[in-house]
């Protein structure tokens, strides 16, 4: 989708075109089910079936929030890995018995900090986007990193979008694509390593999306 025909639909949605939000969720509906999926093993497909839906009804609420400073997938990516977060955190809590939740990676003014078991062997970012419950640490990573490498990121592990997609998205030829993608994977990579080592204290993303 071209970011002028995004930018009509998402203007058409807020004036509540209904058909308008037909097509938003006929276009991103099942690649944010596939995205929220590959967050955590835990996840069945009616965890990530609600979680999806409980994201579109996020957006709803919300849509007024969305300023085009990225991509709408990677806005609502954003949306749908903090709703996974928070149905993950009440999996945990109702397993203990209904104790206290654990802390969300981007909780803010956190009372202590995210401790987390160092792995045997340190994954590659571009591998560790893709397995399981690692998907959130690496969340975590991806809101230090920040835009634009926050963004094409996401579009390429999580959209699933080719270079030749991510191109015409950006407004960036294949070839700086490739190029952009593997220098933010090397400074993910720098950011990641200590999260996955010893755990770190969440950070806050500056740019707040709904939840």
């Amino acid at each position: 989708m071209s970011p002028s025909v995004e930018s009509d639909l998402v203007a058409r949605c807020r004036r509540g075109d209904a058909r308008a939000w037909d097509e938003l969720f006929d276009a991103h509906y099942p690649t944010v089910g596939r995205y929220v999926f590959q967050l955590s093993p835990q996840f069945t497909r009616e965890d990530a079936d609600e979680i999806a839906q409980e994201t579109f009804l996020s957006v709803i609420k919300h849509i007024g929030n969305f300023h085009g400073d990225s991509q709408l997938q990677t806005w609502l990516f954003r949306i749908a890995g903090n709703k996974a977060r928070d149905h993950l955190e009440k999996q945990r809590a109702a397993k203990r018995g209904g104790g206290q939740p654990l802390l969300s990676l981007h909780a803010e003014d956190p009372e202590t900090g995210l401790t987390l078991d160092a792995p045997s062997h340190q994954p590659s970012p571009d591998s560790a986007l893709l397995q399981g419950e690692r998907a959130l640490l690496i969340g975590q990573a991806l809101a230090e990193l920040g835009d634009p490498c926050q963004e094409i990121i996401e579009l390429r592990y999580f959209g699933d979008l080719s270079y030749e997609e991510i191109s015409h998205a950006l407004h960036l030829n294949e070839k700086t694509v490739s190029s952009r993608l593997s220098k933010c994977l090397n400074k993910l990579e720098e950011i990641a390593r200590p999260i996955f080592a010893a755990g770190k204290k969440p950070v806050s993303p500056s740019n707040r999306v709904a939840r």
